[in-house]
């Protein structure tokens, strides 16, 4: 071999030397430092970024709901679940008798209409009696009415004939119309002469049935409480000084042990309750799910409406949690959540103010937040792994 051959082999044994120590060329390194940023904004892309399916969602006990928007302030009352004074009805027995039937039992559905109770009595014999008398003399009156128009048409009877027959029957069908009111109204039905049927005219549930079978009552005695409970009331009692910075429409955050949920200041009464020298509230609740029970108590957030007009976005407390030594609330996405930093504001009862973060239109974790927090940090170790 020649000086110049080894001189024209050194480059390719040097290359050789280079890659087998690790040395990568320039365009190598940009090629590398091209796919770690591209892995490097995916993996920013999916920080705090919890996937779960609506199903997962429901198993893990996540509340979703919005952030309260709105109020100055809030104070934190102890209240009571009523029934919606609007949707409660006591079914009385409109006669004295004694109590043969009674179809519902406590808690079972009534329907609007539907025969709950048959009473037994002489003036249920009586009224019916009646209807049936007015029956048969309506029934007399118009065939004397149509015999007296037939021999007047023949020229046979004189018009005052006519007449007569024709108030009577005027008379009978009034009296007829009476007795069905009366009966009507006591109840009507019943299966027997001496027997009338109560009705319901709500449909709800059944929240109280003071009466058992074969008790005598008298007229106007309670035998059931009937409420629809898809809306219920929550009852609480204000300070006048307070009550002056609430108005309908206020929001109201209403907690017990294990659920949480928003109402609307429906009525604040103008004037004091002569005992408690308070101001008596209603706020409005929404309960198609039934978690929330007549004479419950529960603590009511009341938000106060500012002086001057501001306005703040509230979530639960519930909804907050650390990660690394930030504020976050979990947001909902399509795929699941996303935790999003918020700078958190005063504490308010069961809420807190958040100043920053969240533009109160989001949908987020109310509740099993930490659920969601246990989660991102499984994701954070996979990921590290």
């Amino acid at each position: 071999m020649t000086r110049f051959t080894t001189y024209r082999a050194l480059p390719a044994l040097v290359a050789l030397l280079l890659g087998a120590c690790g040395y990568v060329s320039e365009g190598d390194n940009q090629t590398e430092a091209a796919s770690q940023i591209t892995r490097n904004e995916a993996s920013h892309a999916d920080e705090g970024a919890v996937t779960l399916s609506p199903d997962q969602i429901a198993a893990a006990g996540v509340q979703i709901g919005r952030p309260l928007a709105g109020g100055a302030g809030a104070i934190d009352l102890p209240a009571t679940i009523e029934g919606d004074p609007q949707e409660t009805q006591v079914v009385s027995a409109a006669i004295g008798g004694r109590v043969v039937a009674l179809t519902r039992n406590l808690g079972q559905s009534v329907v609007r209409g539907q025969t709950i109770a048959i009473i037994e009595s002489r003036e249920a014999a009586q009224m019916k009696g009646e209807v049936q008398a007015s029956r048969a003399r309506l029934a007399l009156a118009n065939s004397n009415l149509a015999r007296e128009q037939r021999l007047f048409s023949q020229k046979v009877s004189p018009e005052q004939d006519l007449i007569a027959a024709r108030t009577a029957a005027i008379e009978a069908r009034i009296a007829y119309s009476q007795a069905r009111g009366q009966v009507s109204a006591a109840g009507g039905g019943g299966g027997g002469l001496n027997r009338l049927g109560i009705t319901a005219s709500l449909s709800g549930q059944v929240i109280a049935r003071p009466v058992v079978l074969g008790q005598t009552v008298a007229a106007d005695a309670e035998l059931y409480r009937i409420a629809n409970l898809r809306k219920v009331s929550v009852s609480l009692n204000l300070r006048p000084e307070d009550a002056g910075r609430v108005k309908p429409g206020n929001v109201v955050s209403i907690t017990a042990p294990g659920r949480q949920a928003t109402a609307h200041i429906s009525f604040v009464s103008p004037a004091l309750d002569p005992q408690t020298r308070q101001v008596p509230v209603i706020a409005t609740l929404g309960n198609g799910a039934g978690q929330w029970r007549v004479g419950e108590s529960v603590t009511a957030s009341v938000q106060l409406s500012g002086s001057g007009g501001s306005s703040a976005i509230r979530v639960p407390t519930t909804a907050v949690q650390t990660v690394e030594r930030k504020s976050v609330v979990f947001v909902r996405t399509p795929k699941g959540f996303r935790a999003t930093p918020v700078k958190l504001g005063d504490a308010a009862g069961e809420t807190v103010i958040v100043r920053s973060g969240l533009t109160g239109r989001e949908q987020i974790a109310t509740t099993g937040s930490f659920t969601l927090k246990a989660e991102l940090g499984k994701g954070d170790a996979e990921h590290e792994d």
